[in-house]
């Protein structure tokens, strides 16, 4: 199998690095992602002997590598900030935290409040839709069961539900803001 594994480096080599440099943009990141891909190759080597499209397996493994390692640096960014050698902050000062502030509790809770009101505008064939939709989250089957009506009405009462509660909401000034466009 030492062969083969060699044999596999010689003929995708080239092509694994190109495409770790293609995510990445880095060539050091791209080195530590095709190390990693061939690590796992390694690691399943029991396992080639059964693939049909090498060249498939192993774009397959590379672009996996590459998710792994990027969501893994988004949490680790996410959680902990670099920290200056000079700076006297403690770590845990430094931790995210994923406690509202409470002026962004405040705000909110104005939204919801807001929103609640506006639905509350809407027709009860568009409001008992929004609502078993978003607040109770039954899906397109129990809502079309509940209101004995198809699942494509459920789905185009949703979406004119959102239409119509959104021209409600951009025509009031203090919720406008609050609105994508």
């Amino acid at each position: 199998m030492e062969q083969n594994l060699d044999g596999l480096y010689e003929e995708y080599g080239r092509y694994i690095y190109h495409l770790c440099l293609k995510l990445t943009r880095n060539k050091e990141e791209a080195e530590d992602v095709m190390q990693d891909v061939w690590v796992k190759v390694v690691r399943y080597e029991d396992r080639i002997t059964d693939v049909d499209h090498m060249k498939a397996w192993l774009t397959t493994i590379c672009m996996n590598t590459f998710r792994d390692r990027y969501r893994k640096d988004v949490r680790r960014s996410k959680h902990v900030m670099n920290q200056p050698d000079t700076l006297d902050v403690p770590l845990l000062d430094l931790v995210a935290s994923e406690d509202l502030t409470p002026g962004e509790l405040l705000e909110k809770n104005d939204i919801e409040f807001l929103v609640q009101q506006k639905i509350g505008e809407l027709d009860v064939i568009y409001r008992k839709t929004i609502e078993y939709f978003y607040v109770y989250q039954y899906s397109l089957i129990e809502i079309s069961e509940l209101m004995k009506v198809s699942i494509g009405t459920v789905k185009s009462r949703l979406f004119r539900a959102k239409k119509y509660l959104k021209e409600i909401m951009m025509q009031d000034n203090s919720v406008r803001e609050y609105v994508i466009a």
